[in-house]
């Protein structure tokens, strides 16, 4: 089984109940880096809080060049009644050897606590077993962010590994969790 590029040819939009999952575009720079300024969607995440919108527009550059070079795919998450993106989440990385992708995501604080996460996560999953063919999907995440944790695991994901000072920042060293999903589980 090989991953289906043909998901590469024209950008996967994905609608749920109640979210639109779309490109990220340059419109969307000032919405996440308020996201990446925030430091409750940061707590978990190694990486500094975002400095300006200009940050925010090569991040957006550096998504859609991933997506041209068939190396990931970064979903905006939007409301459905709605037009500013409360979330980005995505494939972060494509292992085509393994038939293996990399899920990640935030989501702006005002949403937590709704389902949002779920419903996205959701989307993305079945979009890579049902679409791309993958054969897991797997999800690196700190041992202390509960609520993700629970997310996948009401997902399916299963704790695989559990590396000790996997993660330098900040001058200090921190764990890292992997939570994978297959697709003979689903």
């Amino acid at each position: 089984m090989n991953i289906n590029k043909t998901v590469f040819e024209q950008f996967p939009v994905i609608q749920t109940e109640r979210l639109l999952l779309r490109q990220i575009q340059l419109k969307d720079a000032v919405e996440i880096m308020q996201m990446r300024q925030n430091k409750r969607v940061n707590q978990f995440i190694a990486r500094n809080s975002m400095t300006g919108v200009e940050a925010a527009e090569e991040l957006v550059k550096k998504t859609s060049d991933a997506f041209e070079s068939k190396a990931a795919i970064g979903w905006a998450g939007i409301l459905r009644d709605g037009s500013e993106i409360i979330g980005t989440c995505g494939f972060n990385r494509i292992d085509y050897p393994n038939n293996r992708a990399e899920i990640g995501g935030e989501l702006s604080v005002d949403y937590w606590g709704k389902n949002i996460a779920l419903e996205a996560v959701r989307a993305i999953v079945s979009f890579g077993f049902e679409k791309m063919n993958l054969h897991a999907i797997e999800a690196f995440v700190s041992p202390g962010n509960r609520g993700a944790i629970f997310l996948l695991e009401s997902l399916g994901f299963e704790k695989e590994a559990h590396f000790k000072d996997r993660v330098y920042f900040n001058g200090t060293y921190q764990d890292m969790a992997v939570y994978t999903l297959f697709r003979s589980k689903v």
